[in-house]
Parts: C-alpha cells; sequence; structure tokens
C-alpha cells in the first residue's frame, strides 16, 4: 500500500474509532430512527455542496440509480438501521468489536464473488483477527442468554455482513465510479426513506434537536464520522484489495473499546487486551506483501 492509502486508512480508523461512544450517548438524547435518518441526510447534503464546489456532477445518469438504490438500501437498513437498533442494548466498544466482523464476511465474499483469491497469508491474517474477536468476546460466549442484549449482538454481526455486502457490490459495480457521488446518493436515497418511517412512529421534540451541544454531535457524527468517513472508505475500496481494506481497519473496535473506556467508563478487561494483540497481529499479517519481498530478495540473489 502507498502512503496516500495508509495515511487515508489511518485517518478513517481514528475517526470511526472515536464515533461509536458518540454514537451510543446520542441515542439516549435522540429518537434512534430519526438520529439516523438526520444522520444520513445530513451527511448527504453536506457532500452534495462539497461536489457543487468542486464543480463535479451530482446527479447520476438514468441507468445508474437502479445500482444505487440497491446500494443504498443494503447499506442503510442493512448496515446502519441494524446498527442503529442493537446499539440501544449494547455497550459501544463491543458493538464496534462485533461489527468488525465484516472482514471475516468480506474475505469470503471476495473470493467468490469479485474472485479475489483467499490465500494461505490472508487466511493466517484472518484467523488471527477471528481469535482476537473471539478473545474480546469469550465472557459473553460463555454465558448466553436470550435477552434484548444477545438479540442486539446478533443483529450486530448482520450489521457487519451488510457492510461487507455491500462493499463486495460497491467494488463489482463501481470500481471507477465517482466515490463523493455515490456516496451521496448511498446516503440520501435510504436516509430519506427511514425519515419517512421514523416520522410515523416516533415523537419529534424540537427542544432536543435546537440544543447546540446536540446539534454539534450529530454535525460531527453526520459530516465527519459519516459523509467524509465513508466517501473516504469507498474510495479506499477502490485502490486496494477489498479484503486488505477491512483487515486494515480492524484497529477501529480496538479504538472503540479504549474510547469507551476513557470517556464512557465501559469495560476494559484482560480478554480484550489480548483480543487487540491478535487483531493486531491479523492486520499487519494481512497487510504486508512477502510475497513482492520474497521475489526481490530472489532477483537479488540472482543478480549475485
Amino acid at each position: 500500500m502507498n502512503i496516500r492509502v495508509v495515511s487515508a486508512i489511518a485517518l478513517l480508523c481514528l475517526i470511526w474509532g472515536s464515533l461509536w461512544g458518540l454514537v451510543k450517548h446520542s441515542l439516549q438524547i435522540f429518537p434512534p430512527f430519526l438520529f439516523i435518518s438526520m444522520r444520513l441526510i445530513l451527511a448527504g447534503l453536506t457532500l452534495i455542496v462539497v461536489q457543487l464546489l468542486m464543480k463535479k456532477s451530482v446527479l447520476p445518469a438514468q441507468g445508474e440509480w437502479k445500482k444505487l438504490i440497491i446500494s443504498s438500501l443494503m447499506i442503510c437498513f442493512g448496515f446502519y438501521v441494524t446498527q442503529i437498533f442493537a446499539m440501544q442494548f449494547v455497550d459501544s466498544g463491543l458493538s464496534a468489536v462485533l461489527v468488525f466482523t465484516m472482514p471475516i464476511f468480506i474475505g469470503v465474499l471476495a473470493h467468490y464473488i469479485l474472485k479475489e483469491r483467499l490465500n494461505t497469508q490472508k487466511m493466517i491474517g484472518l484467523l488471527c483477527g477471528a481469535s482476537g474477536l473471539i478473545a474480546i468476546l469469550w465472557p459473553q460466549l460463555q454465558h448466553l442468554q436470550l435477552n434484548m442484549a444477545l438479540i442486539g449482538q446478533g443483529f450486530l454481526i448482520s450489521s457487519g455482513f451488510f457492510w461487507a455486502l455491500t462493499t463486495v457490490y460497491v467494488k463489482k459495480n463501481f470500481e471507477t465510479y465517482d466515490k463523493m457521488k455515490l456516496t451521496i446518493w448511498q446516503l440520501l436515497i435510504g436516509g430519506f426513506i427511514v425519515l419517512l418511517g421514523a416520522l410515523s412512529f416516533e415523537t419529534v421534540d424540537f427542544t432536543v434537536w435546537i440544543n447546540p451541544w446536540n446539534d454539534a454531535i450529530l454535525f460531527y457524527i453526520a459530516v465527519i464520522g459519516t459523509g467524509f468517513a465513508f466517501a473516504l472508505w469507498n474510495w479506499i475500496v477502490s485502490q486496494v484489495d477489498t479484503f486488505v481494506a477491512s483487515i486494515s481497519v480492524m484497529c477501529i473496535p480496538i479504538l472503540s473499546l479504549f474510547f469507551g473506556n476513557v470517556l464512557w467508563h465501559e469495560p476494559l478487561t484482560m480478554n480484550i487486551l489480548i483480543g487487540a494483540a491478535f487483531i493486531c497481529l491479523g492486520i499487519i499479517f494481512s497487510s504486508l506483501n512477502f510475497s513482492k519481498k520474497k521475489h526481490a530478495t530472489s532477483v537479488l540473489q540472482d543478480r549475485k
């Protein structure tokens, strides 16, 4: 990976790592589905302004709408809506860990759909990352109880699956497409559909929405954590192997656990620290291109 991609991944990890606790906090302030709809719509509208300032087109061509709608429904309902529902019952750090089962799904989906071969190196990296997730989840796995927390955890894993599915779909159908325009319509189409549904069963309390502190949190989550970050993610996926992109952001749940502990006093146990070490090992092993290094070494030896 070149320095631009590495820098983009590092920035994305910092933004998304800090986001989970803020989202959890926001669910104690805003009605959940009005919150997610406003988050998506505000992010999409902000990106439209940026796109116009860059003097680039905003409206898709007529034949592009079908694929954009499919992509939007998968990411907005499969990823965001299930995630927001589940986070009402699950801590922010643990939520991030469960959603980031995504690379496990993406490794398999990309292998069959994108023909990105799941080689031995990727498998080892994936197993390290999966082992880290299991280590973090081990206390919950030992005491499974059918309650809203367990149901929420199941929804978060399904959220990771839909994120993986959407990422593969975007890679296959929008390889050369304007990533800003793609993100705009991914967010706006589903966002307005969610808004219509939310208005039918959630109460609008204007005192909550005109509070400056609440608005500042919503602005950061929507504009920086959703609009800008998701456009950045779509760009990263277009630059590197889909699996490498997904495994490279697995440090996000580690950062989320850290922020959750420092800011929201969520527990940070030995299981979490061991799991974090395995996840970091998986990221390093999957991202380094050992085959190229080996090839370069053999070339140098031949020259000698």
